[in-house]
């Protein structure tokens, strides 16, 4: 499927409309007799604070303008991502399009290593670890050894005139709304600037507004880092940023890039002065602004970036501000409003201060809402960085302002990109899944082509990194790259898809994914002559070095465990399908010759096939890669494997607490998993701490990392509800801290949605509804109720005597 953008376009708002059934939005169309300049009618300042009282308190806010990129607030509709600085002099929105990645189409996948694979595997069955690496690091390595950065598009600055002091400061961002709000006083006039991305528009929306008329001026420009970036006029009150991006690592720049922006002024006078646009005396101006790039897809940049901004900024100029607002709210609502979480009430004196004192004091006080806001805060991060039509949410979701990032801020798929989508579906956002399963889809592709090149085998891999353009060979170095399983992790949510929905056409959509992955470990399993399993090798546990100079290893624990699941999906997918029936059975013998799960002397689960853990040289490693059998995987768990989980325990406790944001965001939903309820909120104030949490709510690894947002929010929800096993687990985990509170429209698995009340930490009720029929297995602290459900059923809950579950 090409994805230019202008068929990106159509798949957003077939989806966006979709999403708002219901609300008469029609993403994208234009207001009927719409003028290209905002009506009187719309001059009105958004009132988000008339809306109910159960959305009211969801907002960060400060006193002050950000003075760092990490205090800016974040605004995205999956492809244009904002940053607002709410500076009262000085203006800067710094902008990134979701596919303005360095270089253009490649493959780095190594060819003819047939000769060194076999010998690296024989050094490490040899014990010869540290010769392997190094082999490994010559002869098996993708070229270029690095992938493309993520990279800036540009910033729209507001240079105000005639701003000097202010007073009355307030910059917000209201999560339900999705609308970022400067207000200040100067002059005798209060200010008001308002900004948003909307999804149906396709564009960032800014309107800047006085209690006076007449009294707002500014200069407006378009600016980049890009070295090829260049901004001119484009017309009367528009601008134009146009250029092509970089090349990186021996790969030439092959996309061309576009920002366009409209200044619409209400009164007053409008003048351009060379590359800047200069508003006098107006009463109110508009900013529109949509951007692009020449990408149709990773092995295609033919598109055109001209065109397609020039028409978003038509759609947009004809709905006008009030046009744009309406579609942006009802369409952000209707995501954003499925799920609402009430952890119970802070203090008012702590609840009245500003977001970065709030995580300031998390670890010392009670503050509950704050808890809340940071769940809320990462459903809201994903809605605006992964939505269909676009790339999945990368390292730093879709915000970036970085020429050459850390870790290039693309996909890490050994856990970063994965733990992105851990809260998707519990948290009623499956449609944020779409670009993560088109990517897949794509890794398939480009993975078919090193599965041939370097291992001579069938089927599909992708090893610990991915970017634009769908690398999937190892890079960086042997160990930390030379890791064959990321592609089969992804599958996982694609699994999660089908399970939490149940809708056939996605099973029937994404098998050939799950064979395809399947295939190529079924060809590629070596016997281990130490032991007699069947293992991968070379592979490693990421990214943790063992005790004999090397990381890299044959069959480790994590190995074997994602495999269980891969294989296991398969063979229930072929079952519900009908199909491969003969490949399921072959896929069932292999599995039970994996490496099974060990305990090691010191009562841990082993990391390795060998008991190497007590020696390992980084005892305390952000990574606990043989933990995915407990989480996200359930095969290993208190109920059904207790020895597996007290051992899962030991390696948590020998692990440590201390990590960086993602590796708390882990430990989070480990804990949870374990039922710690104590445990799991020590964690949690680890990770709502100035130390990992910066002051506008972004995860620290650091530096900053999006995926222990994401991690934080999953692992709050597993805290509260719980779904493996064929079973919903109420309250498994809930710490005393939030003795009252409630939990509506989470999903669990089988195509159901639950609603959740807790009083005095027990039970109040429960209310599952299921959407297509089914059994069900409801838990309350042990005891356990059976459901059989029509399609479109309720049942409700209570707990009664002796915490049995009852229906009520």
């Amino acid at each position: 499927m090409s994805f230019d953008p202008r068929r990106r376009d159509a798949l957003k708002a077939a989806t966006l409309a979709a999403v708002a059934g219901g609300l008469g939005l029609v993403p994208g169309s234009p207001r009927a007799g719409g003028d290209a300049r905002p009506s009187a009618a719309d001059a009105g300042a958004i009132d988000t604070a008339a809306e109910p009282g159960a959305w009211n308190h969801l907002r960060l806010w400060y006193p002050r303008p950000a003075t760092q990129w990490v205090e800016a607030l974040p605004l995205g509709n999956g492809a244009l991502g904002a940053m607002v600085w709410g500076g009262a002099r000085y203006e800067r929105i710094q902008l990134n399009d979701d596919t303005l990645y360095a270089g253009g189409p490649y493959d780095p996948a190594p060819e003819g290593v047939g000769e060194a694979l076999a010998r690296v595997r024989s050094l490490l069955f040899a014990g010869r670890y540290a010769e392997a690496e190094a082999l490994a690091n010559e002869r098996l390595m993708a070229r270029p050894l690095k992938q493309m950065p993520y990279q800036p598009l540009g910033d729209l600055v507001l240079d105000f005139l005639e701003i000097a002091e202010t007073g009355g400061y307030r910059r917000e961002l209201d999560l339900d709304a999705a609308i970022a709000t400067t207000t200040f006083e100067a002059r005798g006039m209060q200010h008001r600037r308002e900004a948003l991305v909307s999804a149906p528009a396709q564009c960032l929306a800014v309107r800047l507004t006085g209690d006076m008329p007449g009294r707002i001026g500014l200069r407006v420009g378009l600016q980049s880092d890009q070295p090829s970036a260049r901004a001119v006029a484009d017309g009367n009150g528009g601008l134009l940023l146009q250029g092509r991006n970089e090349p990186a690592h021996g790969i030439e720049g092959r996309l061309r890039f576009c920002a366009r922006a409209r200044v619409l002024p209400v009164g007053g006078t409008l003048r351009h002065l060379g590359d800047r646009i200069e508003v006098r005396d107006a009463d109110e101006v508009v900013v529109l602004l949509a951007a692009a790039t020449s990408f149709r897809r990773y092995d295609d940049v033919s598109a055109d970036p001209d065109l397609a901004t020039a028409q978003r900024l038509d759609r947009a100029l004809a709905q006008g501000w009030d046009g744009i607002v309406r579609e942006h709210l009802r369409f952000h609502r209707a995501l954003f409003r499925r799920v609402s979480i009430d952890l119970g009430r802070s203090p008012p004196d702590v609840a009245a201060l500003p977001t970065d004192e709030r995580v300031a004091r998390f670890a010392d006080g009670h503050d509950p809402e704050l808890a809340a806001l940071y769940h809320q805060f990462g459903r809201y991060l994903l809605i605006a960085s992964s939505l269909p039509g676009t790339q999945p949410a990368n390292l730093q979701g879709i915000w970036n302002d970085l020429m050459h990032p850390p870790w290039e801020s693309k996909y890490t798929i050994n856990i970063n990109t994965q733990m992105n989508y851990w809260p998707a579906e519990a948290n009623a956002l499956p449609e944020c899944v779409e670009p993560l399963e088109r990517m897949v889809a794509e890794l398939a592709e480009s993975g078919a082509r090193t599965a041939r090149a370097m291992y001579g085998a069938p089927g599909w891999v992708a090893h610990h990194n991915t970017d634009l353009w769908r690398a999937t060979a190892p890079i960086d170095g042997a160990q930390w790259g030379l890791w064959p399983l990321g592609g089969a992790w992804l599958l996982q949510h694609l699994w999660d898809r089908w399970d939490y929905g149940r809708d056939p056409a996605v099973l029937q959509r994404v098998y050939p994914l799950f064979r395809g992955a399947a295939e190529f470990f079924a060809a590629t399993l070596v016997e281990d002559p130490n032991t007699g399993a069947l293992v991968t090798a070379p592979s490693i546990s990421p990214e943790n070095p063992h005790p004999h100079g090397a990381t890299l290893c044959a069959g480790p624990s994590m190995d074997a465990q994602i495999l269980r699941d891969l294989f296991d999906r398969c063979i229930a997918a072929s079952r519900l399908l009908g199909v491969d029936a003969d490949f399921a059975a072959r896929l069932a013998a292999l599995r039970e010759r994996l490496p099974p799960h060990r305990i090691g002397r010191a009562g841990q689960l082993q990391e390795w096939q060998q008991d190497w853990d007590m020696e390992a040289p980084e005892p305390d490693h952000r990574h606990v890669s043989h933990l995915y059998a407990l989480h996200p995987s359930s095969q290993i768990n208190v109920r059904d494997t207790p020895a597996l989980a007290a051992a899962a325990r030991r390696s948590l406790e020998l692990r440590g607490d201390e990590a960086t944001g993602w590796g708390l965001g882990w430990r989070l939903n480990l804990w949870a998993r374990l039922r710690d309820s104590g445990r799991a909120m020590r964690i949690l104030r680890l990770l709502i701490s100035p130390s990992r949490t910066y002051p506008n709510l972004f995860d620290a690894h650091p530096p900053f990392q999006i995926d222990g947002n994401f991690g934080g929010t999953a692992g709050i929800t597993e805290m509260l509800v719980q779904s493996w096993g064929e079973t919903v687990f109420l309250l498994p985990a809930l710490p005393r801290e939030w003795r009252d509170g409630h939990l509506r429209g989470v999903r669990v698995r089988n195509a159901a949605s639950l609603d959740l009340s807790w009083r005095g930490g027990r039970l109040d009720s429960a209310v599952l509804r299921s959407e297509r029929g089914g059994r069900y297995r409801v838990d309350y602290r042990g005891n356990e109720l059976g459901l059989e459900l029509a399609a479109g059923g309720t049942a409700r809950l209570r707990a009664g005597h002796g915490d049995r579950l009852e229906q009520a």
